[in-house]
């Protein structure tokens, strides 16, 4: 099993907290590689805040490929927290030759350009810079994206992360997912490690998807141009999110309904019935079969987490106004956030939809009994 944390906090936190948390629970993931997701930034990133930010891992030789390509389609860049690490990794992690992190301004000709034609297009310069780093192997791009900044890399979490020197100022965010991997394929691919990462979305997941064949050939099936990679069996529970918010215009209290929906003797009597079960029968094909845990977060940085109908993974929320936190295991929740009121710790049944909302004030839950907002 791998080890999940979320924290979403008023004040700005270090990435350091997310990994110290992942630590306390290193007996749940094997040191095999370590992923962050990092929003609602702080710091310089701050002062930016809808510049697209691009983050990945480069050669040199790949480094300058970027320069050129950014240059030729107009973006300048205004940022940049370069990673320079020393020719001598510790032991399990790559040597490597430069972590980018860069803002950007926009090219001149997108003014006026609408926000989802930014959207997309921002989303297709990511995919044709990873096809780029796939070609000739000296890219590795996680993000393109406003507020947005992910690493990922193989090793143990912590000390990846004294090696990066990620306790550094402009890191530091309000919003913070934290994966420390349990490898469970043979090679190691970074783009199959999570947090997994779509136009605002982001999630990660403790478990694995028997289902995640017909759940890839359906999302593959949407036209949609992001819908691809799937290196991981996880992938696609971003891409299902993706899906629901963007192309079905529904809200969080409806994912649940979509990856592990009710018995149909349970949606003859809910005030929803017939459009769930209209919403079963179309999306048949992006049920779940677990067990899985999924943590995530929205564009507006509402944090979430939901159980599967096993209920094999462990999960748990706790915190208190101003700071809350989503961990596979409550010793995590405990490294982050040891004063709060542990008795109001909230660990999610298969019916429930565990949800911060960006005001950071409480833990709501809505069951998948209760009737939904229709109204988005």
């Amino acid at each position: 099993m791998c080890r999940l944390f979320c924290i979403t906090s008023d004040q700005p936190l270090s990435p350091m907290t997310a990994v110290k948390a992942l630590d306390v629970m290193r007996e749940g993931h094997d040191g095999s590689g370590v992923g962050l997701f990092l929003t609602d930034l702080a710091g310089p990133f701050e002062e930016l805040k809808g510049a697209p930010i691009l983050s990945g891992i480069f050669t040199n030789d790949g480094w300058m490929r970027l320069d050129h390509f950014m240059m030729n389609i107009g973006f300048i860049a205004k940022y940049r927290s370069s990673i320079k690490v020393s020719k001598s990794p510790p032991p399990g992690v790559p040597r490597r030759d430069i972590y980018l992190i860069r803002a950007y301004e926009y090219p001149e000709d997108w003014e006026g350009l609408s926000e989802s034609e930014i959207r997309h297009r921002l989303m297709l310069i990511r995919l044709q810079l990873r096809q780029m780093g796939e070609e000739k192997e000296d890219m590795i791009v996680y993000s393109f994206w406003p507020d947005v900044i992910v690493l990922k890399e193989i090793g143990d979490p912590m000390t990846v992360a004294e090696y990066l020197q990620l306790d550094r100022k402009d890191l530091h965010a309000r919003t913070i997912l934290a994966q420390g991997r349990q490898n469970t394929n043979y090679a190691i691919n970074l783009y199959a490690c999570h947090p997994f990462f779509i136009q605002g979305v982001a999630t990660m997941t403790n478990g694995e998807n028997t289902a995640f064949v017909p759940i890839k050939e359906f999302l593959m099936s949407r036209g949609f141009p992001g819908y691809i990679g799937y290196n991981s069996d996880s992938e696609v529970f971003t891409h299902i999110l993706h899906y629901a918010l963007n192309q079905l215009g529904l809200g969080i209290d409806a994912y649940k309904h979509i990856i592990t929906p009710l018995q149909d003797q349970d949606l003859a009597d809910h005030p929803n019935g017939p459009f769930l079960k209209q919403l079963k029968h179309s999306c048949r094909r992006l049920i779940i079969d677990g067990p899985n845990c999924v943590i995530g977060c929205l564009p507006d940085k509402t944090c979430f987490m939901v159980q599967d109908r096993k209920k094999l993974r462990p999960g748990v929320v706790g915190g208190r106004p101003g700071r809350y936190a989503f961990s596979s295991e409550i010793c995590g929740l405990d490294a982050a956030i040891p004063d709060r009121d542990k008795s109001k710790d909230f660990q999610p049944m298969h019916l429930d939809t565990a949800i911060v909302a960006p005001d950071r004030l409480e833990v709501k839950v809505c069951s998948q009994m209760d009737s939904l907002d229709l109204t988005l």
